[in-house]
């Protein structure tokens, strides 16, 4: 079975959780945007590698990430309350089982909401989402097609990363300039996942499709051409 990178202690970014000699956190710059941006994310998922939740805490400009535990049925720490949010914006808690999204949210800063994403497996998201009930209007993305998050199984069309819910998010409040941003951003982060895991081949379909092919070939170039330093475990050691 492949050795994962987290199990086996391998030396990781503290930002991206990639080995050094995969890490892209500098590789484009942050996104800007007027909403307000809260990733809940479930304390088993922060020091995954593939966690698209801490993607969203380095790469959108005010993020903030909220860590949520569930330690036992006596003890549990939602890790976000009211006092975290803006009194004077709505908030939208994002969930497949939510009421659709509104579609009139507009780009003018006093409408533009916050929006929560719930960052964990689907049985942990739903875990999250009763723990923040009642801090803001769940509502669910509409289907956008297939998924660009190679690096987990979907379970159905609603069902996108942490990632692609703020995209769509970005989508429906006309913040074209973040959605493209920020689409750079993650689909760096799933090329570049796949590389450290070993799996060469699929990287490379992945990128065929990328806006990231175009966007930063330089950068893509001297990612792959890079060669890990005597001792560390090599590619396909690092694969999950």
């Amino acid at each position: 079975m492949p050795r994962s990178v987290v199990l086996a202690g391998a030396a990781r970014c503290p930002r991206c959780c990639l080995q050094p000699r995969w890490c892209v956190c500098d590789a484009i710059p942050t996104v800007a945007t007027g909403i307000q941006v809260h990733v809940l994310i479930h304390h088993q998922e922060q020091h995954k590698p593939s966690s698209t939740g801490r993607l969203i805490a380095r790469a959108v400009e005010g993020a903030r990430c909220h860590r949520y535990q569930r330690g036992n049925h006596f003890f549990t720490s939602a890790g976000l309350s009211s006092a975290d949010l803006l009194p004077d914006r709505e908030t939208w808690i994002l969930h497949p089982q939510g009421e659709p999204i509104p579609m009139a949210a507009g780009t003018d800063g006093r409408l533009q909401p916050q929006v929560v994403l719930l960052d964990g497996t689907w049985r942990q998201a739903a875990e999250m989402q009763r723990a923040v009930d009642g801090l803001g209007r769940c509502v669910r993305l509409p289907e956008v097609g297939p998924g660009r998050y190679w690096l987990r199984d979907y379970d159905a069309p609603t069902h996108v990363s942490t990632a692609e819910a703020l995209l769509g998010v970005f989508r429906i409040v006309g913040d074209a300039e973040a959605e493209r941003r920020f689409r750079l951003h993650f689909e760096l982060h799933v090329y570049a996942t796949l590389l450290s895991r070993g799996r060469r081949e699929l990287a490379d379909r992945y990128l065929a499709s990328s806006p990231v092919r175009e966007a930063i070939p330089e950068f893509l170039e001297q990612l792959v051409g890079r060669r890990p330093p005597p001792g560390l475990p090599s590619a396909g050691d690092s694969r999950r």
